[in-house]
């Protein structure tokens, strides 16, 4: 026997009413209706397993369909203040620890007023409850240590690298621009964005690419492209539906020219000398698409 626990948590409702009676309110997940038919929990053999004992009345039973419509129909699940704890865990046989609570786990799953975390939860005004999974939150944390983790190893590598500082400041943040910052800034700020967005620090420091991106982005900054969206443009003509996309466009050797003469303009602008474009074969885009 597993036993797995899970919360069922509501959305903190605000108003002029004291925190004491709102936090008293009386607050139920309801039941829903969906194509004429309430919300199910569970279906099919599974469904005729969990009701069976509750209904009273076999699945064979000519009073099964009305009675099983009715149990889902009228189905409500009370969430105090503080939350509600539900017993989800399974016995050696799978059958269900507590086969209301389980029931009730498998019905919010799939509840449109129900989201799947606080996140989810507050990112959709539909959303009035979410669930608090404890073993679900300790992945999450640990994911994000080995993410942290990784990602300081790459800053050390960066130690007095301040030209490569630079570049993932240039596209980790887009719209700074380094080369107006001190070398220390440089570090400070690059530092601050690998404690807030470790993921996104580690997959710019680790790419590839990010030498051509953050040539992109400075072109951008400069206004020899502009980004409409996730577009990228040069002149009249969109060389990118997005940065990949873009990417691909610089790698192309056929776009050598046009590459070189924004780099041309750059220069100009900002007296920076950057190689002529490098020749590359049209199928590198299958490469960076799968990136």
């Amino acid at each position: 026997m597993t036993s797995k626990k899970i919360y069922v948590r509501r959305r903190e409702t605000m108003g002029h009413l004291p925190k004491e009676i709102r936090a008293a309110a009386k607050i139920r997940i309801g039941s829903i209706f969906v194509n004429r038919l309430p919300l199910k929990g569970v279906e099919g053999e599974e469904e005729a397993q969990l009701l069976r004992p509750i209904l009273n009345v076999p699945p064979t039973h000519q009073d099964w369909p009305q009675k099983a419509h009715d149990f889902w129909a009228s189905l409500s699940l009370l969430v105090p203040f503080e939350g509600r704890e539900l017993e989800v865990g399974l016995r050696d046989d799978k059958s269900p620890i507590n086969p209301m609570d389980y029931i009730y786990w498998r019905w919010i799953q799939r509840h449109k007023h129900v989201a799947e975390t606080e996140t989810l939860m507050l990112d959709n005004a539909e959303k009035r409850f979410y669930i608090y999974d404890p073993e679900r939150e300790k992945v999450k944390r640990n994911e994000l240590v080995k993410f942290k983790k990784d990602a300081d190893k790459e800053f050390l590598k960066l130690d007095g690298d301040y030209s490569r500082m630079r570049k993932l400041l240039r596209v980790c943040v887009p719209g700074t621009n380094p080369d107006k910052m001190m070398d220390m800034d440089v570090e400070n700020a690059l530092y601050e964005e690998k404690e807030k967005r470790p993921k996104t620090f580690l997959r710019y420091a680790t790419d590839e690419n990010l030498d051509t991106q953050a040539e992109i982005e400075e072109l951008v900054e400069e206004g020899i492209l502009r980004r409409i969206g996730n577009q990228v443009i040069f002149g009249d003509e969109t060389i990118g539906q997005d940065m990949k996309d873009t990417i691909v466009y610089f790698k192309n050797r056929r776009n050598s020219g046009q590459v070189n003469v924004m780099r041309a303009r750059l220069r100009e602008i900002t007296g920076k000398f950057y190689a002529e474009a490098e020749a590359a074969p049209v199928a590198e885009k299958k490469e960076v698409d799968e990136e």
